[in-house]
């Protein structure tokens, strides 16, 4: 572009398109907006999520990255980055519901889920019925002409309880019915696709960004109509990932699998220590042999159960407010999956709007604590939860 003034020329700096190479990593397109030569391309660019860009909450290059990458994670047919996980569980459940239809949902949920599946109800007239999780019959009998979900969680938050998926996906299969299952506790080490599921859900803020930097959710789906439909609702919804952190996720996946790995055999470790210790009642850890689901865990988390673990203090609520308050080398916080260790009292926090009575159906006690165990050496972390245990007992 020559002959124009300066002014219209600062408008319109020259766009670089590499030419006889490629850049190795991910590039990060940060602006929003893409051009066209013909007006029927354009029009064509709003059919679907695998067009051409042309507006950053239908799709970016930096964004598509990351979702063809979370595709090949889950082994599904497409994905949808969103700006955080509540972003992907909102878009899920306010793109395939309507007011009349029903929900089945197993009990121990995210405490954000549980309270949007409550607003749900409330508001749009949405039907839930919570299952227990542990026995694909609750299902069958709680099958309706109006369900149009059944939403799991493959290890539930903050108990570990792990759902027997092939068993779930199976009972409802034939009915209509979209199984989905949020799968963020154990990236890599399970792929609910494989047994079945119909969508997958990760808050990418935890294990897959993994560094404590990112906010960010992914939808994966195994069908692409399904994806279609979704991403449609999702472009009006407006929970679209930002390029910069869906980058940083990109960046993030590359340690992953030794993440992963380590963590959970960092929280296996962890746990052993803690089922011996006289001031702990319970240790919720499925890699544990006492664990409810061991054996389900065993089948489908066979390379590690994860770096949460939960575990209850005899002290009770009290108990368990002094213990996460007393930690020194591990940090009192909400998330986890990060590098760093976190504790948190799920009763006075993310289940807060949980009342005695749901939070005991859940199976979470007064005192019970969460633990997301990081890349912290295990001994080190040891000495920490031994003093604070001490000071809560």
């Amino acid at each position: 572009m020559t002959g124009h003034d300066p002014q219209t020329r600062a408008v319109h700096p020259p766009v670089i398109t590499p030419a006889g190479s490629r850049p190795l990593g991910v590039p990060i397109y940060q602006g929003h907006l893409f051009s066209f030569d013909a007006a029927d391309d354009l029009a064509a660019a709003f059919r679907g999520p695998d067009e051409a860009f042309f507006y950053a909450r239908m799709g970016n290059p930096t964004v598509r990255s990351l979702e063809r990458l979370l595709t090949e994670l889950e082994g599904g047919a497409g994905a949808l980055a969103t700006a955080s996980g509540m972003g992907a569980v909102n878009t899920v459940l306010m793109g395939l519901l309507q007011s009349g239809d029903h929900v089945i949902a197993q009990t121990a949920l995210y405490g954000g889920t549980y309270a949007l599946l409550q607003d749900l109800a409330a508001r749009w007239g949405v039907d839930v019925t919570f299952v227990s999780g542990d026995d694909p019959a609750e299902v069958r009998e709680a099958l309706r002409p109006t369900t149009r979900l059944l939403y799991l969680e493959t290890v539930a938050n903050p108990t570990t309880h792990v759902t027997d998926l092939p068993a779930f996906t199976e009972a409802v299969r034939g009915a209509g019915v979209l199984t989905v299952v949020d799968n963020t506790f154990v990236p890599l080490l399970c792929k609910p696709i494989e047994h079945g599921a119909d969508i997958v859900i990760h808050s990418m803020t935890k294990y897959i960004a993994g560094h404590g930097d990112v906010i960010g959710g992914a939808i994966v789906f195994a069908d692409s109509s399904v994806h279609q439909r979704v991403w449609e609702h999702a472009t009006e919804l407006g929970a679209t990932a930002d390029p910069f952190a869906a980058w940083l996720t990109v960046r993030g996946f590359a340690t992953m699998p030794m993440r992963v790995a380590r963590q959970s055999a960092s929280a296996l470790d962890i746990a052993g220590r803690l089922a011996a210790h006289p001031s702990v009642a319970r240790v919720h850890y499925p890699g544990l042999p006492g664990h409810p689901q061991h054996e389900v865990a065993e089948r489908l988390l066979p390379d590690g159960a994860g770096g949460v673990l939960a575990f209850e203090l005899t002290g009770g609520r009290e108990a368990g407010r002094t213990f996460s308050e007393a930690v020194d080398l591990i940090s009192l916080g909400p998330s986890l999956g990060a590098i760093a260790t976190l504790v948190m009292h799920p009763a006075s926090t993310s289940h807060r709007q949980m009342d005695a009575a749901s939070l005991a159906a859940a199976g979470i006690g007064e005192g019970t604590v969460r633990l997301a165990v990081g890349l912290e050496h295990p001994d080190d972390l040891w000495q920490d939860i031994d003093q604070a245990l001490r000071k809560a007992t």
